[in-house]
């Protein structure tokens, strides 16, 4: 494999950062690394707020991605105009977020690459991944559930993407 590849960069978004985006990052980087890919693939994520920048994950989505066995990391940062021309693939939770982040936009600027993340579920009829914020921990544990098969499917996507 040649090194001079720019990586592939991937962006979650939700509304605050500290559930459904962090959950997308983190699951998602579990499973690039898994597959070997972490040269080859950047992944980050991002708030269309700012209101809980700098804070770690929400603690309840922290301890259910943790029992899925996954390691939590990342602490919260608003989007911004440049992340739309600076990632590949930007994957919204919802069509709120997906509003919000084709209002940075530059006029004629290409928004092909912003879409919502359960465009790649296979295994969950969803349009959207819902906002556990104020829910108990069900709603964590279905963020959880549609995080990982949607990043599933964008990983099967991303692979043939940057194939050689």
């Amino acid at each position: 494999m040649s090194t001079d590849h720019k990586p592939f960069r991937v962006l979650f978004v939700c509304m605050g950062n500290i559930c459904r985006s962090p959950a997308g990052e983190i699951v998602f980087r579990h499973l690039v690394d898994e597959a070997g890919l972490g040269d080859r693939i950047q992944i980050d994520s991002a708030g269309t707020i700012g209101y809980h920048a700098g804070n770690p994950p929400d603690p309840r989505m922290s301890e259910t991605l943790r029992n899925r066995g996954y390691t939590i990391s990342g602490r919260s940062r608003q989007i911004t105009p440049t992340d739309l021309t600076d990632f590949d693939l930007i994957l919204v939770a919802d069509e709120d977020n997906l509003r919000d982040v084709r209002s940075l936009a530059s006029p004629g600027q290409s928004l092909d690459h912003v879409q919502l993340v359960t465009d790649y579920c296979s295994d969950h009829d969803a349009n959207h991944v819902p906002d556990p914020y104020y829910g108990g921990p069900s709603g964590f544990e279905k963020v959880a559930d549609l995080v990982e098969d949607a990043c599933g499917g964008a990983l099967v996507s991303i692979k043939s993407r940057i194939a050689e």
